[in-house]
């Protein structure tokens, strides 16, 4: 048993009804906190910026006119380098909620090219005339929806109902002016862009009352010897939240770091977490959930080299106050394969080199002291780790058996893959040819298509078996990575080949997908160490987990 099975095999079914009914029990005293405040007496007076369609008193667009009611027009393109400003008032006010949508970055009727994704949209709100944004994130970041991939939340104070309505209820009070602006950094454009900015005017907001505070971070990878940092800041206030995501790239379980925050200048945290899962509010590792309080919106493949992570923590019933300071900080430790360590040992406490990137969120009195600043687009897309083989050149009849073999293009790729349809499992088989030129620490993975009508397929790599059985059969269409092996391939030829072995019982064909061959890097110390150089992987192939 592993150490994720280890984990992972207790008492579930008991842990889901406990960690059900509390979180039923919590909501309904949020609520009935909610509620009784909302009985209370509120002043000021309501207002809203949206992108509605508006006219002059000439009957022509006019974006300080009146709402058209000839018009459902509701919406704008913003174009590549360009910004477009939500809202832009002055106070005393409070912003209560945010909404907005937009196309995906696949391609539409009215978006033929694709769009610009929501990692490439650059968030910024500004207070009170400052030149440095309060608040600086990607769009999808703030709203808990990292690596550019859409995904639902289900959240008090965030909210993306089925992964393409942006909603926000943070309150962001502002004395003098208020300012909401997002910046297109893809080479597309942002497509569709409809938003609702409610807010409430206002008489006076006291003395007393902090602003609100969003900012993003990234390392990639992560720094050695040193903790990541989410947020650190001189000042008086209160933390209030945490997106983390993740890239793995080490095998196994990237997540036993503490979270640590340091409180008024303190050289020693006073609040050490137990881990990284245990921050977020679950236990034994990470999966996909989303809950009032903490959530993991995207969770792909667990223990593979290049799976992500991202999880989201809110601070609402219990933040982190602070008087003079506040560093809040990751240590990035975990379990690792023998060959990244520098005594050939696996165990859960080795420095990790993992990407990650962060969004922090916090109320301070006056401005922040905090430095970092979200890099471009270009800079914030995570590098590419991949030599790519693409199975759409391999459809010849010499690259496969019996049945037909075709490129198909699939929503789920952003380029076509190789679907393989023979009719039945005899003589069924593909290969897939490609070439090494320099003897370097690689893992062999293929990105295949999951479906209804797919068969199972034994792998092998110049006749050499490697791993069990993949089954792909899925009750739906969906994509997944098969790692394979973790080798030294010397420089040569070589030849994948999947051939069939069956078909699982609920499975109605034979049928193969497959996007591509990959050879994914491994980290530097890989090399470093050498321990698996001279293995010869043909008596003894190893795919570390």
């Amino acid at each position: 048993m592993n150490h994720r099975e280890q984990r992972f095999g207790r008492a579930r079914c008991s842990s889901i009804v406990v960690g059900l009914s509390v979180c039923i029990l919590c909501c309904s005293i949020a609520a009935a906190d909610f509620m009784a405040e909302l009985a209370l007496p509120h002043d000021g007076r309501s207002m809203r910026a949206t992108s509605t369609h508006k006219i002059g008193p000439d009957g022509k667009p006019d974006p300080n006119g009146v709402p058209d009611p000839n018009s459902n027009w509701d919406n704008s393109n913003v174009q590549p380098g360009q910004k477009k400003i939500l809202l832009n008032v002055k106070g005393p006010g409070v912003i209560t909620h945010i909404w907005m949508t937009f196309l995906g970055p696949e391609p539409h009727p009215w978006a033929k090219n694709g769009s610009a994704d929501h990692q490439e949209m650059l968030l910024r709100m500004y207070w009170d005339g400052n030149e440095r944004p309060a608040v600086e994130a990607p769009v999808g970041d703030f709203f808990a929806n990292s690596f550019g991939k859409r995904s639902e939340v289900i959240s008090l104070p965030v909210i993306v109902e089925d992964a393409d309505s942006y909603n926000c209820f943070w309150h962001m009070p502002f004395r003098k002016s208020a300012r909401i602006e997002i910046l297109n950094q893809s080479e597309k454009p942002i497509s569709l862009l409809y938003y609702n900015i409610d807010w409430v005017k206002k008489e006076h907001i006291s003395d007393d009352m902090p602003y609100f505070y969003a900012q993003y971070r990234q390392e990639y990878p992560v720094e050695h010897d040193k903790d990541y940092v989410l947020l650190d800041t001189k000042g008086k206030g209160h933390y209030v939240g945490t997106v983390l995501s993740v890239r793995t790239r080490s095998p196994a379980w990237f997540g036993e770091g503490d979270e640590k925050a340091y409180i008024d200048g303190e050289k020693t945290a006073s609040i050490w977490g137990t881990g990284t899962e245990d921050y977020f509010l679950s236990a034994w590792g990470l999966k996909t959930t989303s809950t009032p309080y903490f959530g993991v919106p995207y969770f792909d493949q667990w223990g593979i080299i290049g799976g992500h992570t991202s999880a989201y923590r809110w601070h609402v019933t219990d933040p982190i106050v602070f008087s003079k300071s506040i560093k809040v900080t990751f240590e990035h430790y975990g379990w690792m394969s023998p060959d990244e360590n520098p005594k050939y040992e696996s165990n859960s406490w080795n420095e990790r080199e993992d990407d990650y990137s962060s969004v922090a969120f916090w109320y301070q009195m006056g401005e922040p002291t905090f430095e970092a600043r979200a890099p471009h687009a270009r800079q914030r897309k995570l590098p590419n780790l991949d030599r790519i083989i693409a199975a759409r050149e391999y459809t010849a009849d010499k690259y496969h058996g019996q049945g037909v073999a075709v490129a198909q293009n699939l929503d789920i790729y952003p380029d076509v893959h190789l679907f393989y349809r023979p009719e039945g499992q005899e003589k069924a088989w593909i290969e897939i040819p490609f070439e090494i030129e320099k003897k370097e620490p690689q893992r062999l993975l293929l990105v295949m298509t999951r479906s209804y009508d797919y068969g199972k397929y034994q792998a092998y790599l110049n006749d050499v078996k490697l791993g069990g059985v993949t089954d792909l059969y899925n009750s739906d269409i969906s994509t997944r990575e098969y790692h394979l092996l973790d080798f030294w391939p010397d420089p040569g030829k070589y030849k994948l080949r999947l051939e069939c072995v069956g078909k699982n019982p609920l499975s109605s064909g034979y049928y193969l997908g497959i996007e591509s061959v990959r050879l994914r890097e491994r980290r530097p110390r890989v090399s470093q160490y050498r321990h698996d150089v001279d293995k010869d992987w043909h008596k003894n192939p190893i795919l570390y987990e």
